[in-house]
């Protein structure tokens, strides 16, 4: 196999979710760049016409969307039994779409808690379960995770999704385990801080975003398309003997 045939990802199909804009639109973009077709799957992703299929079309990639709002099961089997019905078996399940709801902890309601925890978690494990065994049938597929550093850290006011992110580092080497010897690598990226809308009130907090450049030593926030190497790496041939590995793309962030 030839170096550039390690990352080629042509006839392969790949389900994005949270790909709608930020991290999710670039992974869906490198994806499609490296050979794959996409299905999109955000809360408020249109089902034609947005910027993603826009830029995947004009890779010469198709592309289909479905709006599903991951805090809320149902949808997510709902979605499911659409995929079957519509979409032809999915290569490469990417499990990005994520929530965040900022409080202390003492002032954290029950209401944050559970749907940063349903989005952020149990969502994700029910595509992984769902969509992982029929990889596991066809004894081939990769399933990433989209981590976090609070994945090994508890950061600040966040406790929900710093447990959530805990879980999925955990999710990530339990499937691991149990899918590894069935030709299926399940794998995770852990994001430093990367400019999107979730971290918008950190970047507009000058104190706060001062503390955290002053910690990187790249000296930068990280950028959407600061992932899409690791998300072609994992999702490719280049990653087959890599399983319950998380990725960290963080500047040097956790070598401080």
């Amino acid at each position: 196999m030839t170096l550039s045939s390690l990352f080629d990802l042509h006839g392969k199909t790949a389900l994005v979710t949270g790909c709608r804009r930020g991290i999710g639109k670039a992974m869906a973009e490198a994806l499609a760049e490296a050979g794959a077709d996409i299905i999109g799957v955000s809360a408020s992703q249109e089902t034609s016409g947005s910027e993603v299929e826009k830029a995947v079309t004009a890779l010469g990639r198709s592309f289909r969307g479905y709006a599903v709002d991951f805090a809320h099961r149902p949808a997510v089997y709902d979605f499911l039994k659409r995929l079957t019905e519509e979409a032809p078996p999915i290569d490469i399940l990417v499990n990005n779409a994520g929530t965040i709801l900022r409080k202390p902890a003492a002032e954290h309601p029950d209401e944050y808690w559970d749907t940063v925890v349903e989005t952020n978690l149990t969502a994700q494990f029910v595509l992984a379960r769902e969509i992982g065994r029929g990889m596991v049938e066809r004894g081939r597929g990769k399933i990433i995770f989209t981590a976090s550093l609070l994945t090994f850290q508890g950061g600040l006011n966040v406790p929900s999704y710093a447990a959530s992110k805990g879980a999925i580092g955990q999710l990530t080497k339990a499937l691991s385990n149990e899918w590894a010897s069935k030709g299926v690598n399940v794998n995770a990226i852990a994001p430093g801080y990367i400019a999107t809308d979730n971290t918008a009130p950190l970047r507009a907090d000058a104190t706060r975003s001062r503390q955290i450049l002053d910690r990187i030593p790249a000296g930068r926030w990280g950028v959407p398309e600061d992932l899409k190497g690791p998300v072609v790496f994992l999702a490719s041939p280049a990653s087959d003997y890599l399983h319950g590995e998380i990725l960290v793309v963080d500047g040097g962030w956790m070598g401080r």
